[in-house]
């Protein structure tokens, strides 16, 4: 038989449960910006062989940050990741399959952002990386 305070008891406790989920610091970012994410990860470990010859069907700018398609797109895929990270399970399969898998393909078409440009590299090499301009991309962790 309950007299009544166990309900309450219960009440409480949830609200004290849903109070320090709130009060969790939000997690940190790996990356401060867009540019650190291309430099850092995206270069480093999406090695593909780029350039204007037939070998190479793909394309990729060493400034990439001159196309404001690319901006958005890597954006995009550095936000993505920076929240699928998060997910020790299944995040980084779902962030390759559903992220990373579909915007390089449109980046580094033909006649994708980057289809004028001369960049190249040799297999096994990162995509080709030049810094953009001071202060484009501020570190938003500070």
């Amino acid at each position: 038989m309950s007299n009544g305070y166990d309900d309450l008891d219960d009440d409480l406790d949830a609200v004290s449960d849903d109070k320090s989920a709130e009060e969790s610091p939000a997690p940190t970012l790996v990356f401060g910006s867009v540019d650190e994410f291309v430099r850092e990860q995206l270069s480093q470990t999406y090695r593909r062989v780029v350039g204007p010859s037939n070998r190479a069907s793909r394309r990729w700018a060493a400034e990439w940050w001159r196309s404001p398609e690319a901006i958005a797109r890597l954006e995009a895929l550095w936000r993505s990741w920076e929240h699928l990270r998060l997910d020790g399970a299944t995040g980084s399969s779902t962030w390759w399959r559903d992220h990373l898998d579909h915007h390089m393909p449109i980046l580094m078409s033909a006649d994708g952002p980057f289809a004028d440009s001369d960049d190249q590299n040799k297999p096994g090499e990162p995509l080709p990386y030049e810094a953009p301009p001071a202060g484009m991309f501020p570190d938003v962790r500070v």
